[in-house]
């Protein structure tokens, strides 16, 4: 199957983005995109280069490493090669003295070699316009995020339970959960919008582990290999009947993502308190997802839920301590973790085929963490949830 973006997707997603920075950047002449996740979006591949975007000219993609790779798997229609800066240089006889920038990737290096060769005089970040133009989702890019919710769903509710056994280490249940996903159709690795931010196969735990200081913006928990791995599991921690297993992880088709988190209970079913507050936290998401409605807003939805919540359920809500966070869903595609997010302060209005991952968990001291995620589309009839209809706490005995 050949899953190259075809060139009727690169169009729309250069419009949109355009459309975008006319809106709300009016004043805009160049933009200049180097993330090899934003160069993937709007040319096809991963290939390391850098895309000129001109107002009022057509786009060119210059590639580095290597120009062959990305003649055989992109599509977008002016591709040249640049073995540096300066030969780029010469096709722009006059350029803007402002250009926009990828203020959240572009390093001061990269920076400062740029502008050697490209002498603006100053620059304004266009990070939030390749966000929103990301945001919405196509049909041919809902094709492979659902494909991914449909093996997170096989994976995660059916498969996991006959892995699981006494005595495994979590890291032992790191390993086999990745061949697993990977078997499946898991494109084999996990990419965040956060900097520097990564998780090889999931964030896991066996009881109170779930609960360890993350190393990250989540509400779960992982105590990791070591400190310079705080991910895959701990070797030391093995499982044991009367355990909470509580595993998060994205999972990939064709770089896109779809976010889940399933929690089991090991050898004997946890007491009723705790799976009430489960419970409650499944009911939460379900709340969530009849409002992801287009013309809601993600920070009315934060505020309906938190407000509807008593002071007792809120302890230790997204979060054990004072490690809460403020958000009870995010944006998935291209990366975990895009906008909107479910939170205070985003005020512009949903719209259809957004995709969120809705994730409302909860620690329990003693236990660890308990809670559900699942990957929604935005329809006029609410989130479609994409990635599994198990409501957590699955007994294996």
């Amino acid at each position: 199957m050949n899953n190259n973006t075809p060139t009727t997707e690169l169009n729309r997603r250069m419009h949109a983005f355009r459309q975008i920075m006319d809106e709300q950047q009016p004043e805009w002449k160049i933009a200049m995109i180097f993330s090899k996740i934003n160069v993937f979006y709007f040319t096809g591949t991963m290939t390391e280069g850098m895309l000129v975007i001109q107002r009022d000219k057509d786009a060119v993609f210059w590639a580095r490493r290597t120009y062959e790779r990305a003649i055989l798997e992109s599509n977008f229609e002016d591709i040249r090669p640049m073995p540096s800066y300066r030969n780029a240089v010469q096709t722009y006889t006059t350029l803007p003295s402002e250009v926009y920038l990828e203020a959240d990737f572009v390093p001061l290096s990269m920076f400062q070699l740029l502008q050697k060769y490209f002498p603006f005089q100053s620059f304004k970040a266009l990070d939030y316009q390749l966000a929103m133009t990301k945001a919405v989702k196509s049909d041919w890019e809902l094709h492979y995020i659902k494909q991914a919710g449909k093996i997170h769903q096989r994976v995660f509710e059916v498969m996991v339970p006959t892995i699981l056994r006494e005595g495994m280490s979590e890291a032992d249940l790191g390993a086999e959960l990745f061949a697993m996903m990977v078997k499946e159709g898991h494109q084999g690795t996990a990419r965040f919008e956060m900097l520097d931010t990564e998780i090889p196969v999931a964030q896991l735990g066996f009881g109170e582990n779930s609960m360890y200081p993350t190393n990250f913006n989540g509400p779960g928990g992982s105590k990791g290999l070591c400190p310079a791995v705080p991910s895959v599991g701990s070797r030391e921690r093995k499982l044991r009947c009367g355990d909470l297993i509580f595993i998060d992880a994205g999972l990939g088709v064709n770089g896109y993502y779809s976010d889940k988190t399933m929690t089991y209970m090991f050898g004997k079913p946890l007491e009723k308190a705790v799976q009430e507050q489960h419970q409650k936290c499944v009911d939460i998401q379900y709340q969530i997802a009849e409002m992801l409605k287009p013309g809601n807003t993600p920070e009315n939805i934060y505020m309906t839920i938190m407000d509807s919540l008593t002071e007792d359920f809120k302890e230790n809500f997204m979060g054990f301590g004072n490690r809460q966070v403020k958000f009870l869903g995010h944006g998935v595609g291209l990366t975990i973790g895009e906008l909107p997010v479910i939170a205070k302060g985003f005020k512009m209005p949903i719209q259809e085929n957004m995709v969120f991952a809705i994730e409302p968990k909860k620690a329990i001291p003693g236990v660890g963490t308990v809670g559900i995620e699942n990957t929604f589309v935005v329809t006029p009839r609410g989130g479609e949830n994409i990635s599994g209809d198990s409501r957590g706490l699955i007994f294996v005995e």
